[in-house]
């Protein structure tokens, strides 16, 4: 079967590149940049350096600083009507998912109109968004360089994902020099949340063997970097490695896709506006519980990769293995330890796993479920 592979033409990683993507933006002949970040950006001066920095090389910059860590429809329609007044030409995301969706959304409704509840599920859009750069900030969602787009819609209380190619950026932007003034809660979350990328794509039915490097060298990473980069935050190493990993990550998941773990924690954003990555470094082993029924020998792939020795263990007892190391990581970096510390009720698990099965993160789980089988994977991880 033939496999196509997204990423975007152009990406700069390490110290120093958003400098090096100024001269790129500026070949690429641009004038009037849409830059979409949130205030916590603006107010430590992110977005004013940017702001300076472009208009050095001659490019005019209108902000848009309104995104929510969940963006919502609402966003995507402030920030484009921000970009139509102001006559932009491209879009600049600077901050980790929640900018970079949000500018994705905007993008996208700007070349192809209507709304962006209209494009949800996968290759919606007719044409390509509006040129879009991607300036991260954290080491986590790989959303800067995929063509996965998540928006929660306010009045259904739910995420959509928009799966679409034309959502990929034309250039991403990965220096761990932004990353530095992180917390380390959020360090935490947006590292387990690049841990639940590579493990849902190495354990994905859309897995091949390109996806699969990606997958178990950015767990490899991971388990190498995120501890020291939670507890040392000014480790520019370690801040860099994780930069990597989470884009090694990116490139597996936005080709193999995701699964139930990313299916249920978009519930879980839309329903409580929980965190992202907290929500799947919960859910991440009571699903893979799940899939080792399936996916034994995969996992045990995974619990080398996070430097367990299996020599002499059993597919079950290898996939048993990953699935504790997970846990110990989690641990080790103080992710909460069960869904009810976040207020999640067991009133609600029903129509969670509702909407759980409908989203389309979960098609390439490699064991599908029953909707009984959801709840269930949701009252474990209680």
């Amino acid at each position: 079967m033939a496999a196509k592979f997204f990423i975007p033409s152009v990406n700069v990683l390490g110290q120093g590149a958003v400098d090096e993507a100024i001269n790129d933006i500026k070949t690429l002949g641009f004038k009037r940049a849409l830059i979409v970040t949130d205030k916590p950006l603006v107010s430590i001066g992110l977005a004013g350096d940017l702001i300076e920095k472009l208009g050095s090389a001659g490019i005019t910059s209108t902000l848009f600083d309104g995104v929510q860590p969940n963006p919502t429809v609402g966003n995507v329609e402030a920030g484009l009507a921000l970009l139509k007044a102001n006559n932009c030409d491209f879009v600049i995301s600077l901050g980790g998912g929640s900018p970079h969706d949000c500018a994705k959304g905007i993008a996208l409704v700007a070349s192809n109109g209507g709304s962006i509840k209209d494009y949800e599920g996968v290759d919606k859009s007719a044409k390509p968004q509006l040129p879009l750069v991607a300036i991260n900030t954290t080491a986590g969602t790989a959303s800067e360089m995929t063509r996965f787009c998540i928006i929660t819609d306010e009045a259904r209380h739910i995420k959509m994902a928009i799966v679409d190619k034309h959502t990929t950026p034309v250039l991403s932007v990965n220096d761990p020099e932004l990353m530095l003034k992180k917390p380390a809660s959020l360090t935490a979350a947006t590292g387990m949340d690049a841990l639940t990328h590579a493990v849902e794509a190495y354990v994905s039915t859309a897995a091949n063997p390109i996806t699969d490097a990606c997958a178990i060298k950015a767990i490899e990473l991971i388990q190498a970097n995120l501890a020291t980069a939670v507890k040392e935050g000014s480790n520019i190493q370690a801040r860099e490695q994780m930069a990597y990993a989470q884009f090694l990550a990116g490139m597996a998941f936005n080709n193999a896709s995701l699964g139930y773990v990313h299916a249920m924690a978009h519930q879980l954003g839309g329903m409580y506006d929980l965190p992202h990555g907290v929500c799947n470094a919960l859910l991440l082993p009571y699903v893979q519980e799940y899939n080792a029924q399936v996916s034994a020998e995969r996992l045990t792939d995974v619990a080398k990769a996070m430097g367990v020795d299996i020599e002499g263990m059993t597919a079950e007892q290898g996939a048993a293995a990953a699935i504790a190391a997970i846990k110990a990581l989690a641990q080790a970096v103080n992710i909460p330890a069960s869904l009810s510390e976040l207020g999640v009720k067991e009133e609600d698990i029903a129509t969670l796993a509702d909407n759980a099965l409908k989203d389309a993160c979960g098609f390439t789980n490699p064991k599908q479920a029953t909707h009984e089988e959801i709840c269930q994977i949701f009252r474990n991880a209680l």
